[in-house]
């Protein structure tokens, strides 16, 4: 995996020497001498991961990994910070900068190189993301960059998978006051446990007895439900080859035993925001593509949906040799309502058009909003008597009771038409369905409204 790494360092010895080990594992190197350099370089989105000394005069490594995590457009570069400082108080206060990770200076090539590949591999995902979601400003959602920055990584759900008590319980009670805790000591039970319980960050012990605990890390990182939680291994400082194994397979972070208490709050804080940053991204995606499927008065699919999704279903049942129906539905004298009762009454009556609709379809069917008061039903595997069937139901429902409007305090009678079509043999695509039913629907409006008419031919 290729990525642009960005070496900052004033000393040009330390900068050719981490240029030299990178490129010969083809990583493309930019390098900056100074803060301000690295953050021009960082703001033009030239890089995916820095290397970032923490000495240097002017602003330091800790102050220039401070404003990188704190911009919404630099946020999720990821930041190694590689120094001779090696004290605990030293690594919590570039944690609390932001750093994703420290490498202590002289840096191992395979560390060097194992952090660098596993790091851009988690930034990769999260790019994707951010090039989704920023799509959704257009559906006023706001930045979505900045609602994830904002993040603070406290108050999430932590499992942590150790067997050893004492242990278990001295970490439990360091996160306690920030998250809630999960002890798990039997690894078969914290797999079942952590699809189940959809937690932010799982913690497990790489010693557990009788069990590899890298193979659950593996587990964890494959399922489907537990993707996209982070998890931290537990390791002691002669597992610095499965440390190296589990970055490979996507362990996002490690904790070296003893674990410091104030290390182990930072690094699953950091861990907490990441998972969430990427969670943010995720929801304004997953919003961005509802609202473009989506009718936003009634709740329904909308016309984009809907060709898309009936010439799939058409191609399907062609094969297939399969029935599919469509009906078309039409408020009767809908104009009347709006001019009598007003715009917002037609509204009140709109939505709840839709909502007696889908009471009477299946989950498979496809209900839509055409345009205006007229939704289209596609009703896979559905005969033209069965689909007529439904249709009438729909109408006898819609006829049965007066629609509230003016919030509750009026009642409007509303009646339907409907006309409905059958999938035939000489039918070349969906729109011939469509035309048929659109034609039946106009048959139903001349013979007096509220009323079914089915076409078969």
């Amino acid at each position: 995996m290729t990525a642009r790494v960005l070496v900052v360092d004033d000393t040009r010895t330390n900068v050719k020497l981490l240029e030299t080990r990178l490129s010969a594992e083809y990583f493309d190197v930019l390098t900056a001498e100074s803060g301000p350099e690295a953050l021009d370089i960082c703001a033009r989105n030239a890089c995916d991961i820095v290397l970032l000394d923490v000495m240097m005069p002017g602003m330091d490594g800790f102050e220039v990994c401070r404003r990188l995590k704190t911009e919404p457009m630099t946020a999720h570069i990821p930041v190694v910070m590689v120094t001779a400082l090696d004290q605990p108080r030293d690594r919590l206060r570039g944690l609390d900068a932001g750093a994703d990770d420290f490498l202590t200076k002289p840096v191992d090539d395979v560390a060097l190189i194992s952090r660098v590949r596993s790091l851009v591999r988690l930034k990769s995902i999260t790019d994707e993301l951010r090039m989704r979601a920023m799509a959704s400003r257009d559906y006023g959602f706001g930045d979505p960059l900045a609602l994830a920055t904002a993040e603070t990584g406290q108050n999430a759900r932590i499992l942590l998978v150790e067997d050893r008590a004492i242990t278990a319980d001295r970490l439990a009670a360091a996160l306690a006051p920030y998250h809630r805790v999960d002890v798990e000591p039997d690894p078969g039970q914290a797999l079942q446990r952590a699809p189940e319980e959809n937690y932010d960050v799982i913690l497990v012990s790489l010693n557990l007895a009788g069990f590899d605990g890298l193979r659950l890390c593996s587990q964890l990182r494959s399922l489907d439900r537990t993707r996209n939680a982070a998890v931290l291994m537990l390791a002691e400082a002669d597992d610095k080859g499965r440390i190296l194994r589990g970055l490979d397979i996507g362990v996002h972070d490690y904790l070296m035993r003893p674990v410091d208490r104030n290390e182990l709050v930072a690094r699953v804080r950091s861990q907490v925001r990441r998972k969430r940053f990427a969670d943010r991204l995720r929801d304004s995606v997953e919003a961005s593509m509802a609202l473009a499927i989506t009718d936003p008065l009634t709740g329904l699919h909308n016309r984009r949906y809907l060709d898309a999704h009936l010439a799939s279903l058409f191609a399907d049942a062609a094969r297939r040799a399969r029935p599919l129906s469509l009906l078309v539905l039409d408020l009767d004298r809908f104009k009347r309502i709006n001019d009598t009762y007003g715009h917002d009454a037609g509204d009140e009556v709109l939505r709840e058009f839709a909502t007696r609709v889908r009471l009477h379809t299946r989950g498979i069917d496809v209900v839509a909003r055409f345009g205006g008061e007229e939704l289209v039903v596609v009703v896979p595997d559905a005969s033209l008597d069965g689909a007529r069937a439904i249709a009438e139901r729909i109408r006898e429902r819609i006829e049965s009771q007066p629609f509230a409007v003016h919030s509750g305090t009026r009642t409007v009678p509303v009646t339907v038409s409907i006309g409905v079509a059958s999938l035939q043999g000489a039918d070349a695509g969906p729109v011939d369905l469509l035309k048929r039913a659109d034609l039946a629907l106009y048959r139903a409006k001349e013979e007096g409204r509220n009323r079914v008419v089915a076409l078969a031919a």
